[in-house]
């Protein structure tokens, strides 16, 4: 699966990126009611723990219906304004190695399983292009650059 190599090429390249922003840039807000770089990260953070979970019961289950996750939320409860830029990092990079590893077991026959995610129907090989796309957006958002394409305009908040 092409999405799966991109996410392997994305981990290897991009903590050391991440690392190279200054933490206390991280930590500064855009704009009021913006998320920081490190709550945005903190947001791919908890985007990689819904979506392993997602991977690994579309495997399990046939045709799993998942509930969506409320972002905001998510990103306020765990507190990534006050954590530290590094531990962060370590917390993504570690989290998609996970997803990555559940999701590398696929078959071609379950990749076109179907799920339903927040009410959403979907196949796993289009949550898996979707979540890496999601994930693209918002490395760009914080300003890692990576050579790999996503799509415009995913059509599930991860």
């Amino acid at each position: 699966m092409d999405a799966l190599r991109r996410l392997s090429t994305t981990l290897e390249k991009t903590p050391a990126l991440l690392m190279a922003i200054p933490s206390d840039h991280a930590a500064k807000k855009p704009a009021p009611g913006k998320w920081s770089k490190k709550q945005e990260l903190g947001h791919l953070v908890d985007s990689a723990s819904n979506n392993h979970q997602r991977i690994v019961r579309a495997q399990l289950e046939n045709e799993p219906s998942l509930p969506d996750y409320d972002g905001n939320r998510w990103v306020s409860l765990h507190g990534y304004q006050t954590m530290e830029w590094k531990e962060i990092i370590g917390r993504w990079r570690v989290m998609n190695e996970h997803l990555l590893r559940a999701a590398s077991k696929i078959s071609p026959q379950i990749a076109k399983r179907k799920l339903t995610v927040g009410g959403k129907e979907m196949t796993l090989a289009f949550l898996i292009e979707d979540y890496l796309d999601h994930l693209l957006d918002h490395l760009r958002h914080i300003g890692i650059v990576t050579a790999l394409p996503s799509k415009p305009n995913p059509t599930i908040k991860s």
